[in-house]
Protein backbone atom coordinates (compact mmCIF):
# COMPACT_ATOMS: atom_id res chain seq x y z
CA UNK A 1 0.00 0.00 0.00
CA UNK A 2 3.05 2.24 0.02
CA UNK A 3 3.56 4.79 -2.71
CA UNK A 4 6.34 6.45 -4.66
CA UNK A 5 6.41 9.70 -6.58
CA UNK A 6 8.05 8.40 -9.72
CA UNK A 7 9.84 5.62 -11.50
CA UNK A 8 13.43 4.71 -10.84
CA UNK A 9 16.02 3.48 -13.31
CA UNK A 10 16.17 0.39 -11.10
CA UNK A 11 12.46 -0.30 -11.41
CA UNK A 12 11.47 -3.88 -12.10
CA UNK A 13 8.44 -5.84 -13.22
CA UNK A 14 6.51 -7.37 -10.34
CA UNK A 15 3.47 -9.64 -10.36
CA UNK A 16 0.74 -7.58 -8.73
CA UNK A 17 -2.62 -8.90 -9.98
CA UNK A 18 -3.09 -12.61 -9.46
CA UNK A 19 -4.63 -14.71 -12.21
CA UNK A 20 -7.97 -14.98 -10.44
CA UNK A 21 -8.38 -11.19 -10.30
CA UNK A 22 -7.53 -10.85 -13.98
CA UNK A 23 -9.88 -13.66 -15.00
CA UNK A 24 -12.65 -12.16 -12.87
CA UNK A 25 -12.17 -8.73 -14.43
CA UNK A 26 -12.37 -9.81 -18.06
CA UNK A 27 -15.13 -12.39 -17.52
CA UNK A 28 -17.20 -9.72 -15.80
CA UNK A 29 -16.63 -7.31 -18.70
CA UNK A 30 -17.72 -9.95 -21.23
CA UNK A 31 -20.76 -11.09 -19.24
CA UNK A 32 -22.04 -7.58 -18.51
CA UNK A 33 -21.67 -6.75 -22.19
CA UNK A 34 -23.65 -9.84 -23.13
CA UNK A 35 -26.30 -9.13 -20.49
CA UNK A 36 -26.78 -5.62 -21.86
CA UNK A 37 -27.15 -6.94 -25.41
CA UNK A 38 -29.44 -9.84 -24.52
CA UNK A 39 -31.56 -7.58 -22.30
CA UNK A 40 -32.05 -5.17 -25.19
CA UNK A 41 -32.84 -7.98 -27.64
CA UNK A 42 -35.35 -9.60 -25.26
CA UNK A 43 -37.41 -12.45 -26.68
CA UNK A 44 -35.71 -15.84 -26.43
CA UNK A 45 -32.45 -14.13 -25.54
CA UNK A 46 -33.81 -13.32 -22.07
CA UNK A 47 -33.26 -16.96 -21.09
CA UNK A 48 -29.54 -16.53 -21.80
CA UNK A 49 -29.69 -13.15 -20.09
CA UNK A 50 -30.69 -14.96 -16.89
CA UNK A 51 -27.98 -17.61 -17.36
CA UNK A 52 -25.38 -14.87 -17.72
CA UNK A 53 -26.83 -13.22 -14.62
CA UNK A 54 -26.34 -16.44 -12.64
CA UNK A 55 -22.72 -16.54 -13.80
CA UNK A 56 -22.21 -12.91 -12.73
CA UNK A 57 -23.83 -13.69 -9.38
CA UNK A 58 -21.31 -16.49 -8.81
CA UNK A 59 -18.44 -14.26 -9.97
CA UNK A 60 -19.36 -11.33 -7.74
CA UNK A 61 -19.76 -13.65 -4.74
CA UNK A 62 -16.34 -15.09 -5.62
CA UNK A 63 -14.78 -11.59 -5.76
CA UNK A 64 -16.21 -10.66 -2.38
CA UNK A 65 -14.75 -13.79 -0.77
CA UNK A 66 -11.51 -13.33 -2.73
CA UNK A 67 -11.30 -9.86 -1.19
CA UNK A 68 -10.56 -11.61 2.12
CA UNK A 69 -8.60 -14.73 1.09
CA UNK A 70 -7.03 -13.78 -2.26
CA UNK A 71 -3.63 -12.43 -3.20
CA UNK A 72 -2.08 -9.45 -1.44
CA UNK A 73 -3.49 -6.75 -3.72
CA UNK A 74 -6.82 -8.52 -4.26
CA UNK A 75 -7.76 -8.07 -0.60
CA UNK A 76 -10.00 -5.23 0.53
CA UNK A 77 -7.57 -4.48 3.34
CA UNK A 78 -4.98 -3.54 0.70
CA UNK A 79 -7.03 -0.98 -1.23
CA UNK A 80 -9.70 0.46 1.05
CA UNK A 81 -8.30 3.73 2.37
CA UNK A 82 -9.66 6.25 4.83
CA UNK A 83 -10.96 9.75 3.97
CA UNK A 84 -7.62 11.49 4.57
CA UNK A 85 -5.76 9.23 2.15
CA UNK A 86 -8.49 9.62 -0.47
CA UNK A 87 -8.49 13.43 -0.20
CA UNK A 88 -4.69 13.54 -0.28
CA UNK A 89 -4.66 11.41 -3.42
CA UNK A 90 -7.34 13.51 -5.11
CA UNK A 91 -5.07 16.53 -4.71
CA UNK A 92 -2.40 14.76 -6.80
CA UNK A 93 -4.69 14.12 -9.79
CA UNK A 94 -3.90 17.42 -11.62
CA UNK A 95 -0.18 16.56 -11.55
CA UNK A 96 1.18 14.93 -14.71
CA UNK A 97 3.42 12.62 -12.68
CA UNK A 98 1.72 9.50 -11.38
CA UNK A 99 1.76 8.71 -7.67
CA UNK A 100 2.51 5.02 -7.78
CA UNK A 101 0.83 2.30 -5.77
CA UNK A 102 1.58 -1.39 -6.13
CA UNK A 103 -2.14 -2.18 -6.02
CA UNK A 104 -5.13 0.10 -6.39
CA UNK A 105 -4.70 3.75 -5.44
CA UNK A 106 -7.14 5.17 -2.84
CA UNK A 107 -9.63 6.41 -5.45
CA UNK A 108 -9.33 3.32 -7.61
CA UNK A 109 -9.90 1.11 -4.58
CA UNK A 110 -13.20 2.75 -3.76
CA UNK A 111 -14.24 2.58 -7.41
CA UNK A 112 -13.77 -1.20 -7.21
CA UNK A 113 -16.00 -1.29 -4.13
CA UNK A 114 -18.69 0.79 -5.86
CA UNK A 115 -18.55 -1.42 -8.94
CA UNK A 116 -18.92 -4.58 -6.84
CA UNK A 117 -21.87 -3.06 -4.97
CA UNK A 118 -23.46 -1.92 -8.23
CA UNK A 119 -23.17 -5.37 -9.81
CA UNK A 120 -24.42 -6.96 -6.59
CA UNK A 121 -27.56 -4.80 -6.69
CA UNK A 122 -28.02 -5.65 -10.38
CA UNK A 123 -27.86 -9.42 -10.00
CA UNK A 124 -29.80 -9.57 -6.72
CA UNK A 125 -32.71 -7.52 -8.10
CA UNK A 126 -32.62 -9.57 -11.29
CA UNK A 127 -33.33 -12.72 -9.30
CA UNK A 128 -36.70 -11.23 -8.30
CA UNK A 129 -37.43 -9.27 -11.49
CA UNK A 130 -39.98 -9.98 -14.19
CA UNK A 131 -40.43 -9.10 -17.84
CA UNK A 132 -44.15 -8.66 -18.26
CA UNK A 133 -44.06 -8.27 -22.05
CA UNK A 134 -42.62 -11.77 -22.58
CA UNK A 135 -43.82 -13.48 -19.42
CA UNK A 136 -40.38 -14.35 -18.02
CA UNK A 137 -39.44 -13.80 -14.39
CA UNK A 138 -36.45 -14.33 -12.15
CA UNK A 139 -36.13 -17.62 -10.22
CA UNK A 140 -37.02 -15.96 -6.91
CA UNK A 141 -39.87 -13.77 -8.17
CA UNK A 142 -42.46 -16.26 -6.94
CA UNK A 143 -41.31 -15.64 -3.37
CA UNK A 144 -42.37 -11.98 -3.40
CA UNK A 145 -45.55 -10.13 -4.30
CA UNK A 146 -46.16 -8.77 -7.80
CA UNK A 147 -45.72 -5.20 -6.51
CA UNK A 148 -42.34 -6.04 -4.95
CA UNK A 149 -41.24 -7.86 -8.11
CA UNK A 150 -42.24 -4.84 -10.22
CA UNK A 151 -40.33 -2.51 -7.89
CA UNK A 152 -37.21 -4.67 -8.05
CA UNK A 153 -37.58 -4.88 -11.83
CA UNK A 154 -37.59 -1.08 -11.95
CA UNK A 155 -34.50 -0.90 -9.71
CA UNK A 156 -32.86 -3.51 -11.94
CA UNK A 157 -33.51 -1.29 -14.96
CA UNK A 158 -32.39 1.97 -13.31
CA UNK A 159 -29.35 0.45 -11.63
CA UNK A 160 -27.97 -0.68 -14.98
CA UNK A 161 -27.74 2.99 -15.95
CA UNK A 162 -25.82 3.56 -12.73
CA UNK A 163 -23.49 0.72 -13.73
CA UNK A 164 -23.01 2.28 -17.15
CA UNK A 165 -22.06 5.58 -15.48
CA UNK A 166 -19.57 3.80 -13.21
CA UNK A 167 -18.06 2.00 -16.19
CA UNK A 168 -17.81 5.26 -18.14
CA UNK A 169 -15.96 6.90 -15.24
CA UNK A 170 -13.69 3.85 -14.97
CA UNK A 171 -12.83 3.90 -18.68
CA UNK A 172 -12.34 7.66 -18.57
CA UNK A 173 -9.95 7.32 -15.63
CA UNK A 174 -7.92 4.65 -17.46
CA UNK A 175 -7.65 6.88 -20.54
CA UNK A 176 -6.73 9.88 -18.35
CA UNK A 177 -3.93 7.97 -16.67
CA UNK A 178 -2.67 6.64 -19.99
CA UNK A 179 -2.64 9.93 -21.89
CA UNK A 180 -2.08 12.50 -19.17
CA UNK A 181 -0.08 10.72 -16.48
CA UNK A 182 1.60 8.23 -18.82
CA UNK A 183 0.67 5.30 -16.59
CA UNK A 184 -0.70 2.27 -18.40
CA UNK A 185 -3.32 0.55 -16.25
CA UNK A 186 -4.55 -1.75 -19.02
CA UNK A 187 -1.53 -3.98 -19.66
CA UNK A 188 -1.14 -5.02 -15.98
CA UNK A 189 -4.71 -6.35 -16.06
CA UNK A 190 -3.61 -8.70 -18.84
CA UNK A 191 -0.10 -9.61 -17.68
CA UNK A 192 -0.61 -9.12 -13.95
CA UNK A 193 2.68 -7.24 -13.80
CA UNK A 194 3.56 -3.65 -13.01
CA UNK A 195 6.91 -1.91 -13.33
CA UNK A 196 7.64 -0.58 -9.85
CA UNK A 197 10.48 1.30 -8.15
CA UNK A 198 12.57 -0.62 -5.58
CA UNK A 199 10.65 0.69 -2.56
CA UNK A 200 7.50 -0.99 -3.90
CA UNK A 201 9.04 -3.86 -5.83
CA UNK A 202 10.80 -5.27 -2.77
CA UNK A 203 7.64 -5.46 -0.68
CA UNK A 204 6.58 -9.02 0.11
CA UNK A 205 3.35 -10.10 -1.55
CA UNK A 206 1.63 -13.35 -2.35
CA UNK A 207 -0.78 -14.72 -4.92
CA UNK A 208 -3.99 -16.35 -3.83
CA UNK A 209 -3.20 -19.40 -5.97
CA UNK A 210 -5.34 -21.10 -8.60
CA UNK A 211 -6.34 -24.04 -6.40
CA UNK A 212 -7.77 -21.75 -3.72
CA UNK A 213 -9.49 -19.65 -6.40
CA UNK A 214 -11.10 -22.71 -7.99
CA UNK A 215 -12.32 -23.94 -4.61
CA UNK A 216 -13.89 -20.55 -3.84
CA UNK A 217 -15.46 -20.38 -7.30
CA UNK A 218 -16.86 -23.90 -6.94
CA UNK A 219 -18.44 -22.90 -3.62
CA UNK A 220 -20.02 -19.74 -5.02
CA UNK A 221 -21.22 -21.50 -8.18
CA UNK A 222 -22.79 -24.27 -6.11
CA UNK A 223 -24.43 -21.67 -3.86
CA UNK A 224 -25.95 -19.84 -6.83
CA UNK A 225 -27.12 -23.10 -8.38
CA UNK A 226 -28.92 -24.12 -5.18
CA UNK A 227 -30.40 -20.62 -4.84
CA UNK A 228 -31.92 -20.49 -8.31
CA UNK A 229 -33.01 -24.14 -8.30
Amino acid sequence: MSEAAGMSSESRRVLVWDGAVRAFHWLLVALIGFMWWSGEEKGDWLIYHFYAGYAVCALIAFRIIWGFVGGTHARFSDFIYGPKAVIAYLKTLPSRSATLFAGHNPVGGWSVVLMILGVLVQVSTGLFANSEDVGIEGPLAKWVSADVSNLLSYIHYINFNVLLALMAVHIGAVVYYLLYKKENLILPMFSGQKRLPPVLALAQRHSGGWLRALIVLAITAAGVYMLVR
